[in-house]
């Protein structure tokens, strides 16, 4: 099974085609605004903490007791960012880590999100990860989505582009 981490989660539960076609390579967000506006919020906001590198995930930082913190640069919450940060909760305790719980930081409107960590979460973290791996193995790529929720994706060109 191919390593899933938390882009896959993310992308996985914005559209299943994106995920698809990054796991084989396509990869046009490098190319996006928005991706890298989100950069810039991640590199200019909590200058002082580290990435946490997993290998398949990247963390952004975790404080005394384990606590998962995780920073968007969105205005709102999402399941998204929450089903990211129960992904890495789910991937430390695999390393043998007792993870408390995790934190999302939303900079530009400075509010946070908690993220519990327990038997439900771990359960629905493994359930969104098989989710993943079924979609990554399709021989296929997944449909499209309805175009008006393709709006501002970096992979639009991709799905719409002949349309």
């Amino acid at each position: 099974m191919s390593d899933i981490g938390g882009v896959h989660i993310k992308y996985l539960l914005h559209c299943p085609r994106q995920l698809w076609l990054y796991m084989r390579g396509y990869r046009p967000e490098q190319r996006s605004d928005a991706v890298a506006y989100g950069e810039a919020i991640d590199d200019t906001t909590y200058t002082r903490r580290r990435d946490i590198d997993l290998g398949e995930a990247k963390i952004d930082w975790v404080t005394t007791g384990a606590v998962i913190h995780e920073t968007k640069s969105s205005r709102a919450p999402s399941e998204q960012h929450e089903a990211q940060v129960r992904h890495y909760c789910l991937l430390l305790e695999r390393r043998g880590v007792t993870v408390q719980h995790g934190v999302i930081h939303y900079p530009l409107v400075r509010r946070t999100a908690t993220v519990a960590w327990n038997s439900q979460a771990r359960a629905l973290a493994e359930d969104t990860e098989r989710q993943a791996q079924a979609v990554v193995s399709q021989p296929e790529t997944p449909p499209r989505l309805d175009r008006p929720r393709c709006r501002g994706c970096s992979y639009i060109d991709y799905c719409w582009g002949d349309s």
